[in-house]
C-alpha cells in the first residue's frame, strides 16, 4: 500500500499551514480564547481558494475530496480551532447539495459559497433528540407551493451568520426515520429567529427557531423520507475530518510539550532529560501516528470506494477524537500547573479537544455504528474487509 501524499496534496498541506500562519496566526490565540472569530475571516479563507474544496468544479470549485478536506482541516487545527471551524462549516452545510441536490439548487446554492458571499450550515441536532437522529421534533408540512418549517434546532455554528442551512424536519411524523426529509433554507427569503449561547468547550454556536417558516417546494432536497439517508451519507464524508481536526489539536499540543519540556529545568536537569517524560512522549507520538493512519485510510476509501464506507468512518472519528484527548491530557500534565492558566494555548486546546467526542455522532454512537457494520458485512460474508 503507498501511504504517501500525492504531489498536489503536499502542495496543498503547504498551502494550508502557510495560510493558516500567516493570516490567522497572530491572532490566533486571542480569537481561539475569545471564541470570536471576524468575517474578514470568511473573506480571507474565500480569497485563498480554500472554500472551493467543498463544491464540484462544475459549480466554481476543485472538487470534493474526504482527503483534501482532512488535509486542511488538520493543518488548520495546529494553527486556530475557530479557523478550521469557520472553514469546514462551509462543507458540512453544502455537501447534502452536493450529494442530492439537482441541477439547478447546486447551480443556484453553491457558487456563492465559494466566493464567501453565503456561509453554510447543517442543521440536524434538537436537544431531546441528538444521538437519536429518528426522534427529532421539526416538522414540515406541505402548503400549497411551498413547506411550513417548525421546530428549533440546536449546537448550530455561527447561526447569526448563516446564508444557506440544509434543515431535517420530519415530513411524516409517524413514519419514524423513513419520515424524515431535508430542506434547503435560504435566508433571504425564509426567515428565522436565531439564538447564539457559549459552550465552555468550543465556538460560536446557537439555536436556529423555526415558526411556522415557509419554504419553497423547489427547495426540498432530494425526495421526501430521504432526510436520514442525506444527513448519513454528509456523516460519512466529513466524520474522518473530525478525526483530522483532532489530529491538528493534538499534534499542536504534544508539540507544546515538547517545548516545554525542553526548557524546563526540575532537579538540575531538563524535564525532558526524565526518562519518564520520554516514554509519555513516545506513547503520544506512537498513538498520533496510529490515528493519522485511521483518519486518511477513512479518507482515501470516502474518495476512491465502490461500496459504503461507514464503518472506517467511525472508527477514525472514534479512534482519533478519543486518543486526541489523552494525548492532549498527557501534553497538559507535563506543563504542571502552568497547564491550568486561563488562555494559556494549552488550556485552550484541552477544552476544544473535548467537543469532536460528541459532534458528529459521540463515540459510544461511534462503537454502535461499527458493531452493526460488522454484523451486517458478516451476514453479506464481506470477510475479507475486517
Amino acid at each position: 500500500m503507498d501511504f504517501r501524499f500525492t504531489p498536489e496534496q503536499i502542495q496543498l498541506r503547504k498551502m494550508a499551514r502557510a495560510f493558516a500562519e500567516k493570516e490567522i496566526g497572530p491572532i490566533a490565540h486571542e480569537v481561539d480564547a475569545s471564541n470570536e472569530f471576524p468575517a474578514e475571516v470568511i473573506k480571507r479563507l474565500a480569497k485563498a481558494g480554500f472554500f472551493a474544496y467543498v463544491v464540484p468544479e462544475a459549480y466554481g470549485g476543485k472538487g470534493v475530496s474526504s482527503v483534501n478536506l482532512c488535509i486542511i482541516r488538520e493543518e488548520f487545527s495546529k494553527i486556530s480551532t475557530c479557523l478550521d471551524d469557520t472553514f469546514i462549516m462551509q462543507g458540512l452545510g453544502s455537501n447534502p447539495i452536493v450529494l442530492f441536490g439537482n441541477d439547478v439548487q447546486k447551480s443556484r446554492f453553491l457558487p456563492p459559497l465559494v466566493t464567501g458571499k453565503a456561509v453554510a450550515n447543517f442543521a440536524l441536532t434538537e436537544r431531546g433528540s441528538g444521538s437519536d437522529v429518528a426522534g427529532i421534533k421539526a416538522t414540515a408540512k406541505k402548503d400549497g407551493d411551498c413547506y411550513i418549517l417548525n421546530g428549533v434546532k440546536c449546537y448550530m455554528s455561527k447561526p447569526g451568520q448563516t446564508d444557506t442551512s440544509v434543515v431535517f424536519a420530519k415530513t411524516d411524523p409517524q413514519a419514524g426515520s423513513k419520515g424524515i426529509s431535508a430542506f434547503i433554507v435560504d435566508r433571504s427569503e425564509s426567515s428565522y429567529k436565531y439564538k447564539e449561547e457559549k459552550l465552555v468547550v468550543e465556538g460560536n454556536i446557537g439555536e436556529m427557531i423555526f415558526e411556522d417558516t415557509r419554504i419553497p417546494k423547489a427547495n426540498l432536497l432530494g425526495q421526501e423520507g430521504q432526510g436520514m439517508r442525506i444527513a448519513l451519507s454528509n456523516l460519512d464524508v466529513y466524520r474522518p475530518t473530525v478525526g483530522a481536526h483532532s489530529l491538528g489539536m493534538a499534534w499542536r499540543a504534544l508539540s507544546l510539550a515538547l517545548e516545554h519540556a525542553r526548557s524546563r529545568e526540575m532537579f538540575r536537569q531538563k524535564l525532558i532529560d526524565f526518562q519518564v517524560t520520554q516514554f509519555k512522549l513516545a506513547e503520544m507520538k506512537i498513538n498520533l501516528d496510529a490515528a493519522s493512519l485511521l483518519v486518511y485510510r477513512a479518507a482515501w476509501l470516502a474518495d476512491h470506494a465502490q461500496e459504503k464506507t461507514t464503518l472506517e468512518a467511525s472508527a477514525a472519528k472514534y479512534y482519533a477524537t478519543e486518543i486526541a484527548q489523552k494525548i492532549v491530557d498527557q501534553s497538559l500534565q507535563i506543563f504542571g500547573g502552568l497547564g491550568l492558566q486561563k488562555r494559556s494555548q494549552i488550556e485552550h486546546i484541552y477544552r476544544a479537544v473535548r467537543a469532536p467526542r460528541i459532534y458528529e455522532g459521540a463515540s459510544e454512537i461511534q462503537l454502535l455504528v461499527i458493531g452493526r457494520e460488522l454484523v451486517r458485512l458478516s451476514q453479506l460474508e464481506h470477510d475479507e474487509r475486517l
